[in-house]
C-alpha cells in the first residue's frame, strides 16, 4: 500500500506514549469501547489502562502493527523520531496511518511528513489545544493538518476523544503554527499575569484582592483580539482608542514601580520597547497593533 492509498479504519488505535496526555488519550478511546493498543519507553504507565481494557505491546513494533492507525503523543519530535525511526518500528507503519500530536515546531512537522512519505507512512498532524482533564470531554479541542482525505478517513476514530476536531488546510505544518501562536498568547498572557501579581503583592494588594479586577481586565480581551484581528489583516492601524504613546506612557509607569520594588521588569520593558520604536518610525498615532507589522518586517 503506497503513503497515499487509503483504507476505511477499523476501530482500534495504538497510542505510542503515556505520560498524562497519551494516557488521557488511551483512556478516552477506551471508553469509547475502541480497541486501544498502548506502548510508552518507560514501562509501567499503563496498568490501569490495561485494567480497563487496554492491549499492552511488548514493543513499539509490536503496537503500531496492531492498528491502523498510530496516535503519538510524546513531549517532541525528537522523542517521536527516537521511537518511529527504528527501522523494526518502520517497517512496521509501513501502509498504515500516523497521527503526531506531540507539541513542536511547523518546520518539524513537515519534516516528519517527508519521512512518512519516503518510508510508505500515511501522515497527518495535529495539536491538542485543552488540558488532560477536557479528553473525552465536549470541551477538548483537536486541530489537525495534512491531507484532508486522510484526516476524514480517520476522524471516525479521532471523534471516540470527544470535543471538536478541525482540519485546517493540507499543509502538514499549518497545525503546529496554530498551536504555537496560541501558546505564545496562553505564555506570553501568564507571564504578564504572574508579574502584576508580584507588583500588587509589593504594593499590599493580595492575589485574591486583585482577582476580580484582573478578571475584568480578561473579558476586554475577546472583543480587543477581533478588533486588532481586523486591523493587523487590513492594515488598518490609525488609533481610534489608544494611540502608541498613551500606551507607551502607562507601560513607563509599570517599569517604574516594578523596578521601585526591585522586581525585574524585562518583559514589559520590551513591550514598551517595541511602542518605542514603533513611535520613533513615526507612528505614535496608531493602535498598539502596528507592533505586529513592525516584528514582522525583516531584520
Amino acid at each position: 500500500m503506497s503513503a497515499h492509498t487509503h483504507t476505511t479504519p477499523k476501530t482500534t488505535v495504538t497510542v505510542i506514549g503515556l505520560g498524562p496526555m497519551g494516557r488521557a488519550l488511551a483512556g478516552a478511546f477506551l471508553a469509547a469501547g475502541v480497541a486501544t493498543t498502548v506502548w510508552n519507553r518507560t514501562p509501567g504507565r499503563d496498568g490501569e489502562l490495561v485494567a480497563r481494557g487496554a492491549v499492552s505491546a511488548g514493543s513499539a513494533a509490536e503496537a503500531v502493527a496492531a492498528s491502523e492507525l498510530t496516535v503519538v503523543c510524546v513531549v517532541d519530535y525528537e522523542a517521536a523520531d527516537s521511537v518511529l525511526h527504528r527501522p523494526e518500528v518502520t517497517a512496521a507503519l509501513k501502509g498504515r496511518t500516523l497521527v503526531n500530536l506531540s507539541a513542536d515546531v511547523p518546520s518539524r512537522a513537515r519534516e516528519a511528513a517527508g519521512w512518512a512519505a519516503e518510508h510508505g507512512v500515511s501522515y497527518f498532524d495535529g495539536a491538542i489545544m485543552t488540558p488532560t482533564t477536557t479528553i473525552g470531554t465536549p470541551h477538548g479541542v483537536f486541530i489537525y493538518s495534512g491531507q484532508q482525505d486522510l484526516y476524514e478517513a480517520h476522524k471516525p476514530v479521532l471523534d471516540a476523544l470527544g470535543g471538536t476536531h478541525t482540519h485546517l488546510g493540507e499543509d502538514v505544518g499549518r497545525a503546529a503554527a496554530y498551536d504555537i501562536a496560541l501558546l505564545d498568547i496562553w505564555w506570553t498572557a501568564m507571564t504578564g499575569y504572574m508579574h502584576a501579581l508580584a507588583v500588587a503583592r509589593a504594593e499590599g494588594i493580595s492575589a485574591q484582592e486583585l482577582l476580580p479586577f484582573a478578571q475584568g481586565i480578561g473579558q476586554i480581551l475577546p472583543p480587543a483580539f477581533a478588533d486588532a484581528a481586523v486591523e493587523v489583516d487590513n492594515g488598518t492601524y490609525a488609533a481610534t482608542v489608544n494611540p502608541l504613546t498613551s500606551a507607551v506612557s502607562t507601560m513607563a509607569h509599570i517599569v517604574h514601580t516594578s523596578e521601585a520594588h526591585g522586581i525585574d521588569a524585562s518583559v514589559i520593558r520590551a513591550a514598551e520597547g517595541l511602542g518605542r520604536r514603533a513611535i520613533g518610525l513615526g507612528h505614535g498615532g496608531d493602535e498598539l497593533t502596528r507592533v505586529a507589522e513592525l516584528l514582522g518586517r525583516p531584520v
